[in-house]
């Protein structure tokens, strides 16, 4: 099956989930230009995610869904409001939705776990996942090790169900190398962030413009949980500091609350402006439609002047 068939959409582009980022506005505009929006729930209570599904649906009559970090401590909570407010698509990460997926399926929700190996991608077929999204290195947040070139074509041999691309795609390019490699569909986070309906602060945007293609670093390594972001004053701190091999809980209090200091406040210094190695592509502030309706055209395009000969 399609992955347009699969969700009900018009396109086989999907919105990243982004912490404190990927709420109503952007999500319904996402969804409204004929990809799939996902709501970003982590950090959310519960009252909090059935009044971004609530306003979602308020803006778009169209699909979208919900992501879930599963290591949460109220992701109970979290999957009863989806429940309650009959969310039909789900994507997970940062955990195994074993225990969730008998009620998960029961109920008709299409579920697609982000995984970053071919060991992990395994195990959520076997689970009754519907599709699973590839994501390699090159995406922005949290991420695994490899790139999604190599990954992508290993998971596509690996399982049976539809495989989703993430991590480096931002154009329609990306989109054409992610279906030569066996996705059905991609998933961009940091074209999104240069959205007009992206609800973060002008400086944060401005960020994503002005980096260069070397111009993001991964932090967080040694300690299990790697995650990209543009290089800055705190970046170069944590770097700094990591490579002393301070404690777990110094690096954690150089970086609590810096993720709102960049969404929010604009703070593209001491806070953490999460995005991918393809922020170096993305030039331009556009609407969610306009992006998704270039990346087509452009994968048309791109289809259309290839040849092997």
């Amino acid at each position: 099956m399609s992955i347009t068939k699969l969700l009900g959409i018009k396109y086989p582009i999907i919105q990243g989930a982004m912490a404190q980022i990927a709420k109503a506005p952007l999500v319904a505009a996402v969804s409204n230009g004929g990809g799939l929006g996902i709501i970003a729930s982590g950090g959310m209570t519960g009252e909090d995610l059935r009044t971004e599904i609530r306003q979602t649906k308020a803006l778009t009559d169209k699909p979208f869904g919900v992501n879930l970090m599963l290591m949460m401590s109220n992701i109970d909570e979290l999957t009863e409001v989806l429940m309650e407010e009959q969310v039909k698509i789900i994507t997970t990460g940062a955990g195994t939705p074993k225990s969730f997926m008998p009620v998960w399926k029961e109920a008709g929700i299409t579920v697609m776990p982000v995984v970053p190996s071919v060991m992990i991608a395994k195990k959520m077929a076997k689970l009754g996942a519907d599709a699973v999204i590839v994501e390699g290195t090159e995406a922005g947040g949290h991420v695994g090790e490899t790139t999604t070139m190599a990954l992508l074509p290993q998971v596509g041999d690996a399982v049976e169900i539809p495989v989703i691309g993430a991590g480096g795609i931002g154009d329609g390019r990306g989109l054409v190398a992610a279906f030569a490699l066996g996705a059905s569909g991609v998933q961009a986070g940091t074209r999104f962030l240069a959205s007009k309906e992206c609800p973060t602060h002008p400086r944060f945007k401005e960020a994503v413009l002005k980096a260069g293609d070397r111009d993001t670093t991964v932090t967080g390594r040694s300690a299990g949980s790697p995650v990209r972001s543009i290089k800055n004053k705190m970046i170069k701190e944590y770097l700094r500091l990591e490579a002393e091999h301070v404690s777990h809980d110094e690096l954690e209090a150089l970086t609590l609350g810096s993720l709102r200091k960049a969404v929010l406040e604009g703070d593209t210094e001491n806070g953490s402006v999460m995005a991918g190695q393809i922020a170096g592509l993305v030039k331009e502030i556009k609407p969610c439609k306009e992006i998704i309706e270039e990346m087509m055209k452009e994968a048309q395009e791109t289809l259309d002047s290839i040849s092997l000969t």
